[in-house]
């Protein structure tokens, strides 16, 4: 290339061939090298060309100028005097083309449009959200047959006195005495202070004639026997815990008396548990 035996100048002394000189792809004219009788090269100088593609010359169909030379670096310089710059006046309100006037005809209506969407989605994400809690709180809650076990309702006109009756209460034994007058005399004279778990026997019933105790011994949950024990009461097989006939302790391993659920008594001799 020509190029190269340009920069080989400081090379001449020791070469002794001549260099041909192969025109480029840019179609620039030159000379071949002249050689001498002697051992030396004389280089060219450098050859340079520039080919005006500016905006007014005739050869310029891409709007680009470009300047090249055998030695040096290549130039090329884009001008984008063409881009043109999009128009959105087909998606915009006829009343709103004008840069100059304000829009105060549709202004009112589209700030209503605006309030009335924003109003309407508050409104049904709140309805959403309720009705969302109010299925996961349902569903939290107790079953229809739970709900049906959570109370009770005993006829008390079939136990007859000095009986007790053993009935199911929510997954546990519910004891229902009907107390005799002895019953009565005898648990409404016991001294509080002989009593493990201190507690008078008004302080237990509503009605002096009807004990409702929940039939779990507060020792380790066996369920005691009713009619048995040394105080007439209950007595718990299991180890040896005696009750009175108001669900006392008085004798045995248990520390505490037996349980009273929340009950009450509807007309007709009706006990409502729970």
């Amino acid at each position: 290339m020509i190029s190269a035996v340009a920069k080989s100048g400081s090379f001449a002394p020791y070469l002794k061939n001549t260099s041909q000189a192969v025109v480029s792809s840019l179609k620039t004219a030159v000379k071949p090298v002249a050689v001498s009788s002697s051992d030396k090269v004389v280089a060219p100088s450098p050859v340079q060309s520039t080919v005006d593609l500016s905006v007014g010359s005739p050869l310029n169909r891409g709007k680009v100028a470009v300047a090249y030379s055998l030695n040096g670096p290549l130039q090329v310089r884009s001008v984008h005097t063409d881009v043109k710059v999009p128009d959105f006046s087909f998606y915009r309100k006829p009343s709103t083309l004008d840069p100059t006037k304000k829009a105060e005809a549709t202004e009112a209506s589209r700030k209503t449009f605006s309030y009335t969407v924003t109003a309407g989605g508050f409104i049904l994400s709140t309805y959403a959200a309720k009705n969302l809690v109010t299925t996961f709180v349902s569903s939290m809650s107790a079953s229809a047959d739970v709900l049906a076990m959570a109370s009770i309702e005993v006829n008390l006109n079939e136990i007859p006195e000095g009986k007790s009756v053993t009935f199911k209460w929510r997954g546990k034994p519910l004891f229902i005495r009907h107390r005799t007058a002895k019953d009565i005399s005898n648990e409404a004279a016991v001294d509080l202070g002989s009593l493990r778990d201190p507690q008078h026997d008004n302080e237990r019933t509503k009605d002096p004639k009807w004990l409702i105790v929940i039939g779990v011994c507060t020792h380790l949950g066996c369920v005691p026997v009713a009619n048995a024990g040394d105080f007439g009461g209950y007595y718990c097989p299991c180890h040896g815990s005696h009750y009175d006939a108001s669900g006392r302790i008085r004798k045995g391993p248990a520390p505490l008396n037996l349980e009273v659920p929340p009950y009450e008594f509807k007309e007709d001799g009706l006990l409502v548990v729970g």
